[in-house]
């Protein structure tokens, strides 16, 4: 059976504080979660009843079994996920202080990490061709080994040769400190966006990607490099879609923001499940919206990633159409 999603790229172990509203300096207790952007996307997705799958590494030790166990109890396939030894598997920190404060503090990613070791030759290009949406990010093109293995995945899906309802993402989630300049990243961008469908970024990720300017402008230049659906996330004002055809914004769900840093993965997650599904645009990103919004509301990501009847009952709450169509 093909996967409906496969993502590739990140994975960590997450240690976030239970203390809320201080710097890690004075944080005491903590908690221990699977993490990753786009192995939290998986996550998501699985909670929809998506079969789900990640291609990613991790180290050689206990943290790594900690990850894969993690991945089996959230129902995402955990094949791809190899270890590789003498990397340490990487962990991350943040310290939570409400409402937009949230530093990471990256540990085991210098000078690389395992799921920067992805390779090449190790990739199940066939799964990946037939997958419904193939989810990747700008992190993984960072470094020459990932980045290999990324682009000969991408290559295995020709955007031309995409049936009807499948979709290659690029998540546009540069983070400066794993690379030397915007300039870098801008280019190993271009590289790769004919061969993508989808591409999701705020604005200051889409101005490493095409440019500063508005969200429409933005978005014009992403459908201008081939992309056929263009997500600019517009923070407080909420998201935009834009394809050759139309444009849509979706008003922000109103949470009370906790810990921000899984909103995005949320988003993805929901946002593929509505793609999956076959929704309205418009429908697609309330849905996402409302799942970005439950998680922000919560301490942890991977463990908060919301089932379809908790959106469901979100969006209900806030007057938002609510999707007919959404697998158990």
């Amino acid at each position: 059976m093909s996967h409906e999603l496969i993502t590739m790229g990140r994975i960590s172990v997450d240690v976030y504080p239970q203390d809320i509203g201080v710097g890690l300096e004075d944080v005491e207790t903590f908690g221990k979660y699977l993490g990753g952007s786009p192995t939290n996307v998986a996550v998501a997705a699985a909670r929809y009843g998506r079969r789900a799958a990640v291609i990613t590494r991790t180290g050689d030790d206990p943290f790594g079994e900690f990850l894969r166990s993690e991945l089996r109890r959230y129902n995402v396939a955990e094949q791809w996920a190899s270890p590789v030894r003498g990397l340490p598997t990487p962990v991350t920190f943040c310290a939570i202080r409400p409402p937009e404060d949230f530093p990471l503090y990256f540990y085991g990613r210098s000078p690389t990490a395992p799921d920067w070791e992805i390779r090449q030759d190790e990739v199940d290009v066939a799964a990946v061709a037939e997958a419904g949406i193939f989810w990747t990010t700008v992190t993984g093109l960072a470094r020459p080994t990932s980045r290999q293995a990324q682009v000969a995945a991408h290559q295995a899906r020709p955007r031309e040769a995409l049936a009807e309802g499948q979709h290659t993402v690029l998540d546009l989630d540069y983070r400066p400190m794993f690379w030397e300049s915007a300039q870098q990243a801008r280019e190993q961008i271009e590289r790769i966006l004919p061969q993508i469908t989808v591409a999701v970024g705020n604005r200051e990720e889409c101005a490493v990607a095409v440019g500063d300017g508005s969200a429409d402008e933005q978005a014009d230049r992403l459908l201008e490099a081939g992309v056929r659906l263009a997500v600019v996330k517009l923070g407080s004002e909420g998201v935009m879609a834009a394809t050759p055809e139309r444009r849509v914004i979706s008003a922000p769900v109103p949470m009370e923001t906790v810990n921000g840093l899984g909103a995005g993965d949320s988003f993805g997650g929901a946002l593929c499940h509505g793609l999956l599904s076959g929704w309205d645009l418009e429908q697609v990103l309330d849905f996402a919206n409302a799942a970005g919004a439950h998680v922000a509301s919560r301490i942890a990501c991977s463990e908060a990633m919301p089932a379809s009847q908790e959106v469901q009952a979100l969006l209900r709450a806030h007057g938002r159409r609510v999707p007919q169509e959404v697998a158990s």
